[in-house]
Parts: C-alpha cells; structure tokens; sequence
C-alpha cells in the first residue's frame, strides 16, 4: 500500500510538474477577431513573453506601461516579444481595445474572456507574467510593484541566452 501511495503521489507531481513547464495549446482571440493558437505564438529559440492582465487591474496597466517605455532597446538588445493576454470576460471585453489605442502598446494583444488560459497555466490573479521558450514556461511571476519590470528584463536576458 505504502508503494502504491508514492507511486501515485510520483505521477501526480510528473504530470503537475510537465502541465506546469508547457504552453497550454489553447485558441483565443486577437483584438481583430482572428484565431490564435498559443502554439504558434514563438519562434523556435526566440524568448516570448507573456502577460496576463485586465482593464480593472491598475498594477496590470501600471506594468504594461513601464515596459512599453523600454520595449523598443530591450527587443533591439534580446529579440524578444511581449503578447499581452486580457482576462477580461465578456462584460468587461469591450473596454480592452479602446484602451490598448489609447495607451499606443506595442504589444500583441489577445483576448482570453473565458479565462480558459488563465486556469491552464494556474493564474490566482493577475499580473501573472511568463517567460516561454521553445513553448515551454521558463519563468513565471505574480504581482507587479514598480521596479520590478527590470528584474523581468533581467530573467528575459537570462532565458534569451
């Protein structure tokens, strides 16, 4: 019984652990209405970004806004992309683009209003910030507080090597 019971608890932790280190293969929407698969978001080798975040979130917009002020030299410098996904359902979807036009991010932005890509990579809240290469989850944090955008810069470094 007591083999039994870590064998179980074995697979548990290898199937938790690998749905934990994949991109979820999932379809949203872009802001034009067009299919995206998460599984064609990257680029072999290229480091990808993902952030999780809501038009009610401030800290969410607060950090979209100080990466956008470094963006340009941090992809000249690493080549890596920032997909920014909007959790917003369907009451609160329609507030995303006019405010993605008015803050002018040059992000790639996705809709996921059923929050199916939320619950597939195990978000609690956002801002919830990944790193993926080759589609597979290299990083990943929660929360933002001012400052903490360089610390992301430095993972994206770090993976982009």
């Amino acid at each position: 019984m007591k083999k039994f019971i870590v064998s179980l608890g074995t697979l548990f932790y290898c199937l938790f652990s690998y749905s934990q280190n994949s991109l979820p293969i999932l379809k949203l929407k872009s802001l034009d209405g067009t299919i995206v698969s998460t599984e064609n978001l990257s680029e072999k080798d290229e480091v990808l970004v993902i952030l999780l975040w809501a038009t009610w979130c401030v800290p969410c917009i607060n950090e979209l806004d100080a990466i956008q002020e470094n963006y340009a030299d941090w992809q000249e410098e690493t080549n890596f992309k920032l997909i920014a996904i909007s959790i917003d359902n369907a009451r609160t979807s329609s507030r995303v683009k006019p405010l993605v036009n008015g803050k002018e991010w040059g992000y790639e932005i996705l809709l996921d209003t059923n929050q199916d890509f939320k619950r597939a990579v195990n978000a609690n809240t956002v801002p919830y910030v990944l790193i993926v290469k080759n589609n597979k989850i290299v990083y990943s944090h929660i929360g933002y507080t001012p400052g903490s955008e360089i610390d992301l810069y430095e993972k994206v470094k770090e993976s982009a090597q």
